[in-house]
């Protein structure tokens, strides 16, 4: 069993607050984007634990998930001093890039092996359309969490932002550089039309970039999340801020069935069920 202590959490903190800060200067939009990656990972971090407790994870997986949830965005920092973007596509994947910072900087030499390798993989894994088929069952579990986690907060900031977006407020980063324009592609709808997830290469407008989070209802993993996205209403927050069109309530239509099936659906779902293939 992998074995992560308070004394392993606190140092892997105390680096990531000190890389952090290395980044934060004089330049505002530098600085701003920063911070709103640096409070974005304490809330994953918080997520995570959440979800975890709500499994009745032991302490020794709760430090491990929230070490995962802590280092997950790592690249994010140089990716956008370096490029002034957080679009993967028009920059540096930054799951592969947060690696290569982690190995460099040498964070992980103090745990284990395995533990070593599994929060690698995490990383690595976190923001992949699907995941490995090849894979043992607690790297899959562990990334799981990490990705509902994700999620949520990502529904956070963007909810928040398109609120905010109203009195004039702007942050094209968040945006992913998209143009706002009532355009809305015909792949991305055809693909939450048939329950699947939108891939990132169709998305061409910030509608489509709404439509795509929309459609993470399709990859969620625990009863936590799907609860907490329900009671925080992100789905009719972000349907506010689409087109009222008769496509896009059919997409919203089949969005909150699913969303109401699979709380109802969990709610039968014994933890023996939930834990089942993890302790196996």
């Amino acid at each position: 069993m992998i074995e992560i202590d308070k004394d392993n959490l606190n140092e892997i903190k105390e680096w990531f607050h000190k890389y952090v800060s290395s980044f934060k200067n004089d330049d505002m939009e530098l600085f701003d984007n920063i911070v709103l990656k640096e409070h974005h990972t304490a809330q994953v971090c918080k997520e995570i634990l959440e979800i975890g407790r709500s499994l009745k994870l032991e302490k020794n997986k709760l430090n491990l998930a929230e070490i995962i949830a802590l280092l997950h965005d790592i690249g994010r920092f140089e990716q956008y001093k370096i490029y002034r973007t957080f679009a993967d596509n028009k920059s540096v994947n930054h799951a592969e890039l947060g690696l290569k910072i982690l190995k460099k900087n040498r964070v992980l030499d103090d745990l284990s092996e395995s533990a070593k390798n599994l929060i690698l993989k995490a990383v690595k894994y976190h923001n992949r359309a699907y995941l490995p088929d090849n894979e043992t069952d607690e790297c899959i579990f562990f990334t799981k969490l990490l990705r509902d986690a994700d999620k949520l907060d990502i529904y956070r900031v963007v909810t928040e932002y398109y609120m905010k977006q109203q009195n004039g407020k702007q942050n094209k980063t968040i945006e992913l550089d998209l143009p706002n324009t009532s355009d809305i592609s015909e792949d991305v709808c055809k693909s939450l039309l048939n329950k699947k997830i939108v891939n990132i290469k169709d998305v061409n407008t910030l509608n489509d970039f709404k439509l795509l989070q929309i459609g993470w209802i399709f990859d969620i993993n625990f009863s936590a999340t799907y609860h907490n996205v329900k009671s925080r209403r992100y789905i009719e927050i972000i349907r506010t801020y689409l087109p009222k069109t008769e496509k896009i309530t059919g997409i919203f239509n089949i969005i909150h069935q699913c969303l109401d099936d699979k709380c109802s659906e969990i709610e039968n779902y014994t933890q023996k069920d939930i834990m089942a293939n993890y302790e196996n």
